[in-house]
């Protein structure tokens, strides 16, 4: 496989620089798994609904694994079932990240066990707190990524910002989706990218066949900031972290607006029955690379190799 690497990477003893995120109902151990053998660092993610079972039940998939994996963790999902935490620890992942909060208490714990730390930011603030924290590694999520976050400031300029503040390793997150955005974060400083739509699409992650559709019929134009299916679900998801999906005929009708019993009722069907004209797909503005269902394997070799060409064509002036 034609591959880059960093010097992060191979600290971590990857093959290539590269995160599959944490998705809640996305990122679960057959994903992981696929991302780790692939030579990246797969990652099980705990979203808004996990739950410590849930995520024992995703671990009995890397049992046999020999390679680094992560888990990522919310921190207000994680005040609400501390287990969470603990099954994380004693899973002794590679990487720990515990984002979406200001709370550090478990930094220490996750050292203590052997983790490498991590968190998301936002911001060059949001930064320094966290490496003065003792966190090891940040993640830049820009304002392009799917999910939760700050839509504040887009990936490079923040991506920037950060390695101008810092000295830990950064991971560029948001609209990394093929091997040219890979190639262009890399050029910037970022020791790795953290790549979650490419991978949610992917054959081992744990979204429906008619939610990886929609990833790939979907554009970078037809995604959106919302808070309204966190609202209609009752998610206690903070007013500054929106979440970025695919526009569907639920967002068309009651962005903005608070939906009422008979909407969040047929959301909720909606969600039961699979039907993604009404139930959220998240996606960052990156979609647009996403034309097929591949495994992570594919996806890994794709943009690696991709990136590989693109730094060596860059036209650069000697």
């Amino acid at each position: 496989m034609e591959t880059v690497t960093t010097r992060w990477s191979t600290a971590m003893k990857l093959d290539a620089p590269i995160v599959n995120a944490p998705m809640g109902g996305a990122a679960g151990g057959r994903l992981a798994a696929a991302v780790s053998r692939a030579g990246g660092l797969g990652m099980i993610g705990s979203g808004s609904a996990g739950s410590a079972s849930q995520l024992e039940a995703q671990l009995r998939h890397l049992a046999d694994l020999q390679r680094a994996f992560g888990i990522g963790l919310i921190e207000w999902v994680v005040e609400q079932d501390p287990r969470l935490l603990d099954i994380a620890l004693e899973a002794r992942p590679a990487l720990l990240a515990v984002s979406f909060g200001e709370a550090w208490n478990w930094v220490a714990r996750a050292r203590d066990a052997g983790c490498v730390t991590a968190t998301q930011v936002a911001d060059v603030d949001a930064a320094q707190r966290a490496v003065d924290a003792g966190v090891q590694v940040l993640v830049a999520r820009g304002s392009e990524a799917g999910g939760h976050g700050t839509p504040a400031v887009s990936t490079l300029p923040l991506l920037a910002s950060i390695l101008d503040r810092v000295d830990v390793p950064v991971l560029a997150a948001g609209g990394i989706a093929s091997g040219r955005a890979l190639a262009a974060v890399l050029a910037a400083g970022a020791s790795g990218a953290w790549i979650g739509t490419a991978f949610a699409a992917c054959d081992e992650s744990l979204l429906p066949a008619g939610a990886r559709q929609v990833l790939i019929d979907a554009h970078g134009d037809d995604t959106l900031t919302t808070r309204v299916f966190d609202i209609a679900l009752g998610y206690p998801w903070p007013a500054t972290l929106p979440e970025r999906v695919v526009r569907n005929a639920f967002t068309d009708l009651w962005d903005g607006r608070i939906p009422d019993e008979g909407a969040r009722a047929q959301l909720r069907d909606a969600i039961i029955e699979d039907d993604f004209r009404v139930a959220p797909v998240n996606a960052g503005q990156g979609v647009d690379s996403v034309t097929a269902i591949e495994t992570a394997a594919a996806v890994i070799e794709r943009l690696t190799a991709d990136a590989r060409r693109a730094l060596a064509k860059a036209p650069l002036a000697s």
